[in-house]
């Protein structure tokens, strides 16, 4: 019997909860990749102690590509086991409510189960050597608050672990948010060229609250790449040093809304980052820098 390899990585806290990682499945949804490939296969590695998030990626996803198949990853078989009953649970649900229907009244309930027929997702053991089907490699793989735990030192091997399994002109997004997903940053990495932008994504309505005082609270929630290089002298410590002086600046734009005032700070960050993107993406509380400008020197 052939031997199974050992899976990559250690197992994280696994922490997670619906609609916390909305705001990076809305920019995966966006990326040119997921719309031209022509196998649409995306990987949830290390969605964590429930299917809950790599469901809803699909769903996301499945919006702008019907066709998409999620393929949830995980270190611990346990939560392999978790995940795989509760995904069986949602169908096995739609079913029962899809028999119990039978007139026409019940037509919004039948499209509900079809959908949930139709959820191209499963889930796996394994951890950065991406396991999937032979001969099939993912799009795009979403690795969010895995890396967390891990040393700085360790990024640029587990990164190119997984861009090694990317489809060409595939995309790696890998980030950290917070545990309501109202606050988070993200690298996006091609196999092409490494990393390539970073996003930071807000919830705009909470800033100026106690939650979200300031755009720089996102310090908190920098990839593990960054997050002990928040410091005088690197780059990104003076990138949100700009930001926070920037959202300062615009605060008379408030009486319009935190929108506003969140546009007229990403245009004033223009003058000395390279922002990419512009207000279609600001609007949902995204900022997008090249990540050549904020790299750890």
């Amino acid at each position: 019997m052939a031997r199974i390899p050992r899976p990559i990585g250690r197992i994280t806290r696994g922490t997670t909860g619906a609609n916390r990682l909305r705001r990076v499945d809305r920019w995966i949804a966006a990326l040119p990749v997921l719309r031209r490939a022509d196998d649409p296969l995306v990987v949830d590695l290390g969605y964590g102690a429930s299917a809950t998030t790599s469901i809803e990626l699909w769903q996301r996803l499945a919006a702008v590509r019907p066709d998409v198949e999620v393929v949830g990853i995980e270190i611990d078989p346990e939560r392999v086991r978790l995940a795989t009953e509760q995904l069986a649970a949602r169908r096995e649900s739609a079913a029962a409510r899809r028999a119990a229907s039978a007139s026409a009244s019940a037509s919004a309930s039948n499209r509900r189960g079809s959908a949930a027929d139709r959820m191209a997702v499963s889930f796996r053991l394994g951890g950065f050597e991406i396991p999937v089907d032979p001969g099939r490699r993912p799009a795009v793989v979403r690795a969010m608050n895995v890396l967390r735990q891990y040393g700085e030192a360790e990024v640029a091997s587990a990164w190119t672990q997984v861009l090694d399994r990317l489809q060409p002109g595939g995309a790696l997004v890998e980030g950290t948010c917070s545990e309501n997903g109202r606050l988070g940053s993200w690298v996006t990495l091609s196999p092409e060229r490494g990393p390539e932008t970073l996003t930071f994504g807000l919830h705009l309505a909470s800033l100026g609250s106690p939650e979200l005082e300031a755009p720089g609270v996102v310090a908190e929630r920098l990839p593990k790449a960054l997050i002990h290089r928040n410091v005088p002298g690197e780059p990104v410590h003076a990138f949100l040093h700009d930001l926070d002086r920037a959202w300062a600046a615009a605060a008379p734009l408030s009486v319009y809304g935190p929108a506003q005032r969140w546009i007229a700070a990403a245009e004033a960050m223009r003058e000395g980052w390279p922002i990419v993107g512009g207000r279609s993406r600001w609007r949902l509380g995204e900022l997008t820098v090249d990540w050549s400008a904020l790299a750890p020197r």
